[in-house]
């Protein structure tokens, strides 16, 4: 059986409990042993490299170096790692180890929430398969990003909020290698009420399953 890891808490504006009960029965409903964990001594514990999946929701925050450093080196090794929004790319700000692992960090949301578009980039990707663009309402989220990222769906910015951002196309949905291990990365989802979109839904639960490693 498949084996995965929950850690969340942070600013609790994110809701990180409640997101953390949606991804528990997710993950059980398709075949996982879940545990799950309420402080970031968690990254630290050995035996997570023994982990199919790890899912953070730790928005802002601190993290250890050797908590960092062994998680990064869990997921070099093969475990996945997948989450959204803040919970996973606006966490441990300082530690540029995790950020290089994520593959994408949060710096603005201009307008904060507002309505905006989803735009799928890679249709023929399992992860977007049958999924069309699509609204949402939501921060709409500015990155800085890793370039080796293999992006799946995008948003352009409109300048409304930020003039000088007018039609930048940026990632909202990625994934990528980090070592032997896979990352899925989504910026939807700054409460729990937005896994209700179906097609939000579709698409996170679909990254946690790819990047989970295989069971041995």
């Amino acid at each position: 059986m498949r084996k995965a890891l929950i850690v969340y808490g942070g600013w609790e504006g994110h809701e990180p409990e409640e997101c953390a009960a949606i991804y528990r029965r997710w993950l059980h409903e398709d075949g996982f042993s879940v545990r799950t964990a309420t402080e970031t001594s968690a990254f630290a514990d050995p035996s997570i490299h023994d982990l199919s999946l790890i899912v953070p929701i730790f928005t802002m925050s601190k993290i250890e170096k050797d908590e960092a450093l062994n998680l990064a080196k869990a997921v070099e090794g093969g475990v996945g790692l997948a989450g959204h929004h803040g919970g996973m790319s606006d966490a441990f700000r300082d530690s540029v180890v995790y950020q290089f692992m994520i593959g994408g960090q949060w710096v603005a949301h201009p307008g904060d929430i507002i309505d905006y578009t989803v735009d799928v980039a890679k249709p023929e990707d399992p992860i977007m398969e049958g999924i069309k663009s699509f609204p949402f309402n939501s921060e709409q989220y500015y990155m800085h990003m890793d370039p080796a990222a293999e992006v799946l769906a995008t948003t352009t910015f409109s300048g409304e909020h930020a003039w000088w951002i007018k039609d930048v196309v940026m990632p909202v949905v990625w994934k990528h290698r980090y070592g032997h291990g896979r990352v899925f990365h989504t910026t939807l989802g700054h409460q729990a009420h937005e896994f209700n979109d179906t097609n939000m839904a579709t698409i996170m639960r679909r990254g946690l399953n790819w990047a989970a490693r295989e069971e041995s």
